[in-house]
């Protein structure tokens, strides 16, 4: 090496260093990598930046500003990186290296053809200590375990009962804006998704009433609290968390865990009065359930009373912990986004408005009514390729792998076991090789094909193998679109997440007209775990004049009053 030059028992020393115990390499294919990978993975990058060591993956080296990697803009720093070197290059931190990869025939085979290679990596360490064994952070095998007994209770039966459930809380929203309205005022709305999306899992996951919409309680702030500490933790490039006396030493740590204690009390009360009234019976009995007079529908309750499904009160509370912060943020991301573009594109929320007063009217939407409401569905789908919930996937690679080029210049990264691989779905998203001006809210565009032949091996966008399907997915732009991930390890709760998100923008175009109180560039980007606005989203609001109605001498619709809601919700305000 270079850095040796001239120093012969430098250059031993460091030769013969990595032949300790201490640094020997784990065994490809197993789960985790050892200290020995990543110290590897030290080396060979101290070794191909400051000597004359080639690249062991052949990719270039991002170098330059990180002011936006370190000021929570994380996807907008990868972006920028995309742009300067290409599809597959290498950011170094410190002891810390990632492969960014930004090419959906690269990330395909991350994600699905070799999935085998690569697990949750630096992502698990980071969410073990919130969501435990949940099915995010989980290792290979009580992933399969759990995700067998999940993916069953979000069946046809009960995600149409849980349109009741997105209508009555969306309920409590529009008598706020009702009262915001009468007052000519403005409200920030993002706070006011997360609250609402909040409501919605609690009621959903585990028959619980925040009420976060009206009120303040410990244990909403608590929640709060946990989903900060765990966004924060997720672009953390150390786990500060594990350092000696940290948590006892760091307030926002000892807030964190004070915190993360009134969510487990809560969490194993509820696990325990489920428990006491447990009703086992078959998955078949369990899916005919007429979810709609039970008296307790949540997911909680479908996991306790399935039959072979024995879950330890432990377990039970991983799984209810990741549906918690998992469900939430996600939710309410695509509501601010989707109205922070409606507020600049008066055309989308024509278009919007004519769908839903065609579609449904004065009425709560019905399963049948969210298929139909196509444009709506287009317009949660578009808020989630823009501002992709989360912007970066995180995978760690357990054994040696060669990547496809895809959209690269015919390179071949080469990866090695310990390897940390950021997947930027923000640069996925937003690239113009994969889309049509792609920073322009198009909801539309999912009508549309799009085809790069100069991307090898990437069969485009095909708008024919969405029939049948309440969004677009990965398989309809082979890998170019993950609004929920991709693969074995994709969201279980992506249906539900899209039924919640139609339903809530439904009711509110329907009733309202939204005006952004500030420029949309000061709105500004903050992240986490999801894409946050850095300022809020202050809007006015407006009641809408409905159509068919007659204008009274004040300017109000006469007839635009709450009516009886048909299916299974009661009178709701839409």
């Amino acid at each position: 090496m270079e850095v040796f030059e001239g120093n012969p028992i430098g250059k031993w020393v460091w030769a013969n260093v990595w032949k300790l115990p201490l640094f020997e390499l784990g065994e490809p294919g197993q789960s985790p990598c050892t200290f020995g990978d990543a110290a590897n993975i030290f080396r060979t990058n101290i070794e191909q930046i400051y000597g004359d060591e080639p690249s062991l993956d052949g990719c270039p080296v991002a170098e330059g500003e990180l002011d936006s990697m370190v000021t929570g803009n994380t996807f907008v720093g990868l972006q920028k990186y995309y742009e300067m070197f290409g599809p597959a290059y290498k950011l170094c931190f410190g002891p810390k290296s990632f492969i960014v990869l930004s090419d959906p025939v690269m990330i395909r085979h991350v994600l699905r053809d070799n999935a085998k290679a690569y697990d949750k990596g630096i992502l698990a360490e980071i969410l073990e200590p919130v969501m435990g064994k949940g099915l995010i952070p989980a290792d290979p095998a009580t992933w399969k375990v759990r995700r067998r007994a999940i993916v069953p209770g979000f069946h046809k039966a009960w995600l149409n009962a849980m349109i009741g459930v997105f209508g009555d809380c969306n309920n409590v929203l529009i008598g706020k804006l009702e009262d915001v309205a009468q007052r000519d005022d403005q409200i920030e709305m993002e706070s006011h998704f997360c609250s609402v999306s909040l409501d919605i899992i609690g009621k959903a996951i585990f028959n619980y009433e925040f009420g976060s919409v009206t009120k303040e309680s410990p244990v909403i702030q608590s929640v709060y609290s946990v989903l900060k500490e765990t966004e924060h933790r997720s672009t953390s490039p150390i786990p500060y968390w594990e350092l000696p006396l940290a948590n006892q030493l760091v307030p926002r740590l000892r807030k964190f865990n004070s915190d993360l204690k009134i969510l487990n009390t809560v969490l194993t009360d509820l696990i325990a009065r489920a428990k006491s009234s447990e009703d086992k019976a078959d998955l078949e009995d369990l899916q005919a359930r007429n979810y709609d007079k039970v008296s307790d529908p949540s997911m909680l309750r479908f996991l306790v009373d399935l039959r072979g499904e024995d879950a330890t009160d432990s377990q039970l509370r991983d799984d209810l912990m990741t549906m918690l912060i998992a469900g939430h943020e996600t939710t309410a991301a695509v509501l601010t986004w989707a109205l922070f573009e409606m507020a600049q594109n008066p055309e989308v929320v024509r278009k919007a408005q004519e769908e839903v007063d065609r579609v449904i009217g004065d009425r709560v939407p019905t399963l049948d009514d969210i298929k139909s409401l196509k444009y709506i569905r287009y317009m949660a789908a578009e808020s989630l390729r823009m501002y992709p919930e989360p912007p970066l996937l995180i995978r760690r690679a357990l054994e040696s792998d060669e990547l496809p080029p895809g959209s690269g210049d015919g390179h071949r990264p080469k990866i090695t076991r310990g390897v940390d691989l950021f997947l930027a779905i923000y640069n996925l998203h937003r690239s113009e090789d994969f889309w049509e001006n792609p920073n322009k809210f198009d909801p539309e565009r999912f009508e549309r094909p799009f085809q790069n032949k100069g991307v090898e091996g990437w069969a485009g966008f095909n708008p024919d193998l969405l029939e049948g399907k309440l969004y677009p997915n990965e398989i309809a732009s082979d890998f170019a679109y993950l609004p929920f991930g991709g693969g074995q390890r994709k969201c279980v709760g992506d249906q539900f997440a899209m039924m919640e998100s139609v339903v809530s923008l439904a009711m509110l175009t329907r009733r309202f007209e939204f005006e952004l109180m500030i420029k949309p560039e000061e709105v500004g980007f903050y992240t986490g775990a999801t894409i946050h606005t850095r300022n809020g989203l202050p809007m006015r609001v407006k009641k809408r004049v409905l159509p068919g109605t007659e204008q009274t001498g004040g300017g109000e619709a006469a007839k635009n009053e709450p009516v009886e809601a048909s299916g299974s919700s009661a009178a709701v305000a839409v």
